[in-house]
Order: structure tokens, then sequence, then C-alpha cells
């Protein structure tokens, strides 16, 4: 892990993806398909599958209009999102800490962190409910398996982000078939299905209405979708853009609507089996079972595990990403996605298991509810800050928001707030109400959290050209430049295809700086790693013939060189050489490894130029 300067999001894969310039508007278009199916996972995650189930099976059909407007934001704010991303080559993370003072920016990640990890919390619920209802293994192991499934993901994503949006979209066209089919078994009522989309809302179902709001609009995909739509190799002039622009407004409209059809369809069929008999779903496993008998055929609760199976298992691979970016963003601070991942989904499976323990199976349901509401209460931090930064023209340009953009946006982001600030002082009522003389704690830290968080609310919303005044902008320091003499030059060797490559650009060095040079071979063997120098066999014996011979090639060129064999760790020992011979310049071989190994461990350079001072020039293959 380090911490640096964070130029780019995504910088494994931005830029990878070329953009045909004379192709015809199919491959233009399939170009730039991906990101957007990628972030409509979250908006079919499992968290959704709890707030649609309860709102189909307890209001009917009432609450598809609350679907409909939560999918309008979604395409609004998204693409606006994408808007970010490729016109300022940053993301909403980046931006936000470029944006605002320090304190705030560290209390807006932390903010976004808790809504990744009750994003997450859903996506180990929902995998653990799949694998209890396809294979009946007991929730609390299906938690804990969950904690390494993860890494398979880690591993497609090592393959390039094609790749991953292919799996990815395989997943979701999974989720869509699955439920496609179910919506033809059920049988819904068409023309109640019609009158659902009138807006209806009473203080019951108030709080799912939120709970599905929280789940169609989530804030970690404001910040993945401005990362993700940087790794297309984008024209950087303005009609490249405006073309980028546009393409991925498609993308964003194909992939969210699809969403929006997979939680229409799991609110239909809640509606059309449960509410129409008088079934009230308190757990999915609830809902998986009672298919088969109301509908009578198994293929209903089949299809209704593997989608969730899917479901769970496609969210969570967004989630690592939505993760990186944030972090990376807000703090600059680079993290292997192993370590990152695991993290996350550690803070998930702890409440998880802690519920299940405690409450038995049937409290996950309820723990699914609250991170969506969770996530919903979260939103207005990340929308809001979205919203001034692409209406901001300084920023965008000339593709910063119309007018037009601009009263719809704020109109989404007012709902937003309003719902969850009704929310808020409802449900702290209700406690304090509850609470007896116990109130008193919560008035001593709930209150003045909830208070907090609706002043810092305030505070993003003000434009920065009213919270301080406008300053002349600083005069220019002239850097500088000196000419850079080496006297050591440090060659890392490893025998390998490399070594050519690495040695004529060190010689070449040598010689016009008249430097000495100092070749470093690290003996790596069994006998090496347990006996250091005092393991002379015939391996160590081989190497010190063959950098000799090395030496004195290159003492034939005119060059002075000096051999020095290490033993044991490989990054360890070409530390501990260089800063013995105190070399100006260490050469390395960089080999663009692709392999699981790297994945875990890193490669040797990593290590080498965190812990050393000078500077490290790495020749790639």
């Amino acid at each position: 892990m380090t911490i640096k300067e964070s130029t780019v999001s995504l910088s494994e894969v931005h830029r990878t993806v070329a953009i045909p310039k004379s192709a015809g508007m199919i491959k233009r278009m399939l170009a730039f398909a991906g990101p957007a199916y990628l972030v409509s996972v979250g908006y079919m995650d499992p968290g959704n599958w709890a707030t649609d189930l309860e709102g189909g099976a307890r209001f009917g059909y009432q609450l598809i209009w609350v679907l409909l407007m939560s999918n309008l934001m979604a395409v609004l704010l998204q693409t606006l999102s994408a808007r970010l991303g490729i016109v300022t080559g940053r993301d909403l993370a980046q931006a936000c800490r470029e944006h605002y003072p320090k304190p705030i920016a560290l209390t807006l990640w932390v903010l976004c962190e808790i809504a990744i990890a009750a994003c997450d919390l859903a996506e180990v619920l929902g995998t653990a409910i799949g694998l209890n209802l396809l294979f009946k293994v007991p929730l609390l192991y299906g938690v804990i398996i969950t904690g390494f499934d993860t890494m398979i993901f880690l591993v497609i994503q090592h393959f390039g982000i094609r790749r991953m949006e292919a799996f990815i979209l395989m997943l979701v066209s999974t989720i869509g078939i699955c439920f496609g089919i179910e919506v033809l078994l059920s049988q819904p009522m068409w023309r109640e299905v019609g009158t659902g989309f009138v807006p209806h809302l009473t203080r019951e179902s108030l709080y799912v209405a939120i709970g599905i709001l929280g789940a169609t609009v989530m804030p970690h995909n404001l910040y993945l979708h401005s990362a993700l739509v940087q790794t297309r190799d984008v024209d950087q002039s303005d009609e490249g853009k405006r073309q980028a622009c546009k393409w991925n407004l498609v993308d964003t409209g194909i992939a969210l609507n699809a969403a929006f059809f997979v939680n229409s369809a799991i609110l239909i069929v809640s509606a059309a089996v449960f509410f129409r008999n008088g079934v009230v779903v308190t757990e999915i496993q609830q809902a998986h079972q009672l298919l088969t008998p109301l509908l009578g055929t198994t293929l209903a609760s089949t299809l209704f595990a593997i989608a969730l199976l899917s479901a769970g298992q496609s969210s969570t691979l967004t989630g690592t990403l939505a993760g990186q970016i944030v972090m990376e963003g807000f703090l600059q601070f680079k993290i292997r996605p192993v370590l990152r991942r695991l993290i996350t989904r550690s803070i998930a499976i702890v409440p998880a298991i802690i519920v299940i323990a405690s409450q038995g199976e049937g409290g996950s349901y309820g723990l699914l509810i609250l991170s969506q509401v969770i996530l919903s209460l979260q939103l207005p931090f990340a929308v809001i800050p979205l919203i001034q930064f692409t209406s901001e023209r300084t920023r965008m340009g000339e593709f910063s928001n119309k007018l037009w953009v601009q009263i719809l946006a704020w109109i989404a982001a007012t709902i937003i707030v309003g719902l969850n600030a009704k929310l808020v002082t409802s449900t702290l009522a209700d406690w304090i109400a509850g609470a007896g003389s116990g109130a008193i704690w919560l008035w001593l830290t709930v209150v003045p959290i909830a208070v907090g968080c609706g002043i810092l609310l305030l505070y993003v919303s003000i434009p920065k050209s009213w919270r301080r005044k406008k300053v002349a902008p600083p005069i220019p320091i002239p850097i500088e430049i000196k000419t850079q003499e080496y006297s050591k030059i440090g060659v890392a060797l490893d025998y390998g295809v490399m070594d050519a490559k690495v040695l004529s650009h060190a010689r070449t060095l040598a010689t016009q700086h008249g430097a000495s040079m100092y070749l470093f071979h690290i003996v790596e063997g069994v006998s090496g790693q347990l006996y250091g120098k005092d393991a002379y066999d015939n391996e160590a014996r081989s190497d010190v013939e063959h950098l000799e011979t090395i030496a004195q090639q290159l003492r034939a060129s005119g060059v002075e060189v000096h051999p020095t064999l290490g033993f044991g760790n490989v990054p360890e020992q070409i530390v501990k050489l260089a800063q013995e011979t105190k070399i100006d310049l260490l050469v390395m071989g960089g080999h663009r490894h692709r392999g699981i190994k790297d994945i875990f461990f890193g490669a040797s350079i990593s290590e080498v130029r965190h812990r050393l001072s000078i500077p490290v020039l790495v020749v790639q293959e």
C-alpha cells in the first residue's frame, strides 16, 4: 500500500479500451458499452430484492411509481457522473478532495465508506441466502463463505476491464431472464400494475419507499461511474468528449432501464403472488418457499434462487472497485485490491454474523432493509456535490449542465433530501417517545450526529464562491532545474530475458556520466534462503561465475564494474546491497507479470522502489 498523489482513477485499467475512430455506429457504441452495466449491478443487488419484495407484499403495486422515479433519477445522476469523469478526467471522490477543505473531504469519505459497508452487507446476506436456497448451506456458514468468494472476482478483475464487463453482463442477463420467466408464471393484474405508476405514499409505506430509493439510486455508484468511463481511450478534443458523453448516455439508458425491468419484475411478482394471497413476507427465504405452492411449479423457486445468487456475486466485484476509487480519490491512498476487499468484507460480515447468531436467520431480512435505508441517508452527500461540480462552467466548460438539467437535478436532490429528512425526524421522534427516561442518551448521542449531518449537508450545498472570497492566483515560482550526475549505478540482474536490455541502459548511462557499475544478483534458492552467505552450493558457484563473465564483458567496453552476490529474499537483498554500496541510481527490469502471485504479493519492483530514496529506472519488456 502506498500514499501518493493520485493522478488517474483505476490506474491499472485507465484508458486501456481503444475507441475505433473510423468504425461504424454499432462498433463505436459497443466500444463505449460496459461501464453502465457494471454500475447497473448496484441497482439490482440483494438489497433491492428485500425492499422490492416487501413493497410488493405489503402494498401491492402501489410503489411501482417509486421505482420509476428512482430509475429516472438514476439515469440523470449517472449521466452527470459519467460526464464529470469524461470531461475533467477526475472521478467524484477526487473532485470532492480538491474542492472541499480537508476536514470536510475526510468526513465525506467516512460517510461514503459507511455506505459501501452497508452495500457490502446486502451482498453478503444475498449471497449467503442464495447458497442456502440452492444448496441448503446454513446461513451463518454462507456468510463466512462469502469472505472467500470475493477472491474469485479479484482474479477476473486481473484479466482486464472488458472481460470483467463481459462476466458481469452474463450475470445480469441471468437475473433478467430468471425474472422475465417469473413474471409470466405469476400472471399479474396488468391494469392494477398501471395504477401503481400513480404517486401514492402513506406513513406506513414511507420507510419502504425510502429503502427502495436508497437501493436504486446508490451513492457509491456515482463515484464508480465517474471512474469507469475513464477506462475508454477517448479523444481529448471537445468533439471526442462530446461523442463520449453521447454514447455513455446511450449506455446508461439501456443498462439502467434493464435494471428497472428487474426491480419492477421483483415487485410485480411479489404483489401478484404474496399480496394477492394475503401473505406478508418477512424474509427472502420465505418468498422462495412460498413461490412453489402458490404458483404450482418448482421452477419458480429455482429461478428465484439462481437470480439471487447471481445478484449477490455480481455486486461483489463492483463494490470492490467502488471502495478502491473512494479510498484513492479521497485519501490519495493506494491499497492492493485483495486487502481492500478483505477489509470491506470483514466490516460487513461482523454485523451479519452477530444478527444471525442472536436473532436467527429471520433477522437477516430486517438487516437487508436497514442497509438500504443507510444508503439512502448517505445519498445526498454524493448527489449534491455531483450536481454542483457538473454545473460549474470553470470546471466543465461547454459541457456544464444546461439550465433545464440543473432544474431537474436539483428537483431530484430536493426529493431525496426531503424524504430522508422526513424519515430521520419521524424515526427520532418515535425513538425518543419510546425511550422514556433513557431518552437523554438519545439527545446526547444520536440527535447531535443527526444535526451534524444536517449542518454538513447545508455546507456542501453552498456554492464555493459563496463560502470564501476569491483571491488572486499565486504567482508561479520558477522551477530550478539542475543537471543530475551519477557516479555509482546499480544494476539488478535475474539472469532472465530482460538482462540484456537492463545492462544496455545501465552501460549507456555509466558511459555518459563516467560512473562505475555495481552488478547485483540474488541467490534465492532454498539454501540461499536458509544459510545466506554460508550457502555456497552449485547454484551459488554458478551464479558467481555468470556474474563475473558479465562484469568482464562490461570492463572490456571501458566501464568500471563491481559484481556483488546476495542471498535470500530478493527485494530485501537488493535494498540492502544498494544501501551498502551507496549507489546513486538503480536499474531494474520489469516483466509485466500476469499471474495469481502478483495479485497477492506484488512484484519485486514495487517493494524495492518504496524502500529506497534514490531514483529507480525500470526497463520494460
